[in-house]
């Protein structure tokens, strides 16, 4: 079945997917382009693919077909990649692992995503966001990840409760530009726990009261700070090696 009309209810109900409360309330959300729709298919959260008419892609799935004035309707960008994928929310691993990384309230969509794409790369067990975090199902977030939101386990929730439940067994690892250790030659456990802050405001004091260590970047002094992302990159590839 080819889908041509925009007013159609289920491609309006897909169109949805693009607000956060209908993501929620359904627990689905959307990626585009091919890359993203691979990636989704491998680690198993892809329900299905919507692919626009005379694009010539072969997929082991159910798939539905849509006009180009279809796809540009559903679409969030200005150059549609012809291909989209409704995905099942992601599931949340109790199993931690030895390296985790808590965010802070971080706001803008490509750190988020820089963030996430550095911990797969640097090998962090778990990511760890804030309720106040930017949505990870924000498009923007799933772009700038490149589809590494599917390799990693990642919880939303209370990090202060977080925090507390875990500060017996892991090193809570505070972020901030004075004071602490240069992140190159801090000593830790074996089990971690990295918390980066805020790009206006950093680790909130609450959260920073709750840490037994903390850690710096060292940098030249003409440079008062660096991108959250940027910053958190160099953090994991520290505490990695």
């Amino acid at each position: 079945m080819l889908y041509s009309s925009i007013d159609n209810k289920k491609i309006k109900d897909i169109k949805k997917l693009n607000q956060k409360k209908y993501r929620e309330q359904s627990k689905l959300f959307l990626v585009e382009g091919e890359h993203l729709v691979k990636e989704a298919e491998a680690s198993g959260y892809l329900e299905y693919a919507i692919i626009e008419e005379g694009y010539d892609f072969n997929f082991n799935k159910d798939n539905m077909y849509v006009t180009d004035k279809v796809m540009k309707y559903i679409s969030e960008l200005e150059n549609n990649q012809h291909i989209m994928g409704v995905c099942r929310m992601l599931d949340s691993n109790k199993e931690l692992g030895n390296k985790i990384l808590i965010l802070d309230d971080i706001q803008d969509p490509g750190n988020l995503g820089t963030i996430i794409r550095s911990s797969v790369a640097f090998s962090f067990d778990t990511i760890v966001l804030s309720k106040n975090t930017v949505d990870l199902y924000n498009d923007k977030v799933i772009r700038a990840t490149q589809g590494l939101l599917f390799n990693i386990n990642i919880i939303t929730c209370d990090i202060i409760d977080f925090i507390n439940e875990i500060n017996s067994e892991y090193d809570i690892i505070g972020t901030r530009v004075d004071n602490g250790s240069d992140i190159s030659m801090l000593e830790h456990k074996d089990k971690i726990a990295l918390i980066m802050g805020n790009e206006g405001r950093g680790v909130s004091n609450e959260v920073l009261s709750l840490c037994n260590k903390f850690a710096h970047i060292k940098m030249n002094k003409n440079c008062e700070s660096l991108n959250v992302g940027v910053a958190a990159s160099i953090m994991l590839y520290e505490l990695s090696k």
